[in-house]
């Protein structure tokens, strides 16, 4: 993995985070911003499982269980598009604290990916 784009998706997913929970404790409703900040997580990461194929052929290959990084690469990647549809399905203040928690859980399984990429030793 690249530091500087782990870095970057777990400040958007925590940013993400907050805000929905934020959103959600005043009262919102799941709307086009609240979505629209998973959106922008789901993309990074999107992103991120690119460079995770291309990473091990340039050169970068992990020093962690390559089965556990990737198990937690594609929980993430489901995670986010369930805590969106639970939300327009439920459509309460509840619901959009729910998709604030999932971005954080995001955020907190992309620096384990990191950790598992870098640091530990097969």
């Amino acid at each position: 993995m690249i530091l500087w784009l782990t870095l970057v998706q777990v400040a958007v997913a925590a940013a993400a985070a907050l805000l929905c929970v934020v959103l959600g404790l005043v009262g919102r409703r799941p709307s086009d911003l609240s979505v629209g900040s998973l959106a922008l997580v789901q993309v990074l990461l999107i992103v991120q499982i690119v460079v995770a194929l291309v990473a091990p052929f340039a050169g970068n290959p992990p020093s962690g269980s390559l089965l556990e990084y990737w198990v937690y690469l594609v929980s993430a990647a489901l995670l986010l598009p369930a805590g969106i549809v639970w939300a327009l399905l439920e459509r309460s203040r509840w619901s959009t604290v729910i998709m604030g928690i999932a971005a954080a859980a995001v955020a907190v399984m992309l620096w384990r990916m990191h950790t598992i990429w870098t640091v530990q030793v097969a």
